[in-house]
């Protein structure tokens, strides 16, 4: 496998994230090559410390309780190329390798392919 790309936060930036109540930061994948937003999908300090290292999106499920690397029962994983955090430090952008079918649990590509009207 590929390796996504490792990202060296300062401690200064990283205390710039502003965690919600729950401890969690929503966070939207976008296509590095594209620039379709594939998901959005929430982050907690641990999830967050794990991709910046890993270079591979780990997320946070709020259903489940647990921690959720992309891609480890699917195999559609998602490699990190870029990281960005907003002005208010309250929502994150990683810009990624979508490997695999897609980023959807769905089998679409994008989680956005519904549209109104």
């Amino acid at each position: 496998m590929d390796d996504g790309t490792t990202i060296a936060a300062t401690s200064e930036q990283l205390a710039e994230v502003r965690f919600n109540a729950d401890g969690l930061v929503p966070v939207i994948a976008q296509d590095v090559l594209n620039g379709d937003v594939l998901m959005m999908a929430w982050m907690n300090r641990e999830s967050l410390d794990m991709t910046l290292s890993e270079g591979r999106m780990v997320y946070w499920s709020r259903s489940r309780q647990e921690l959720w690397r992309k891609g480890d029962t699917s195999g559609d994983h998602q490699l990190v190329r870029e990281a960005f955090f907003d002005c208010d430090g309250d929502t994150l952008l990683f810009k990624v390798e979508q490997v695999g079918a897609g980023a959807c649990h769905t089998g679409e590509r994008t989680c956005f392919f519904r549209s109104f009207g």
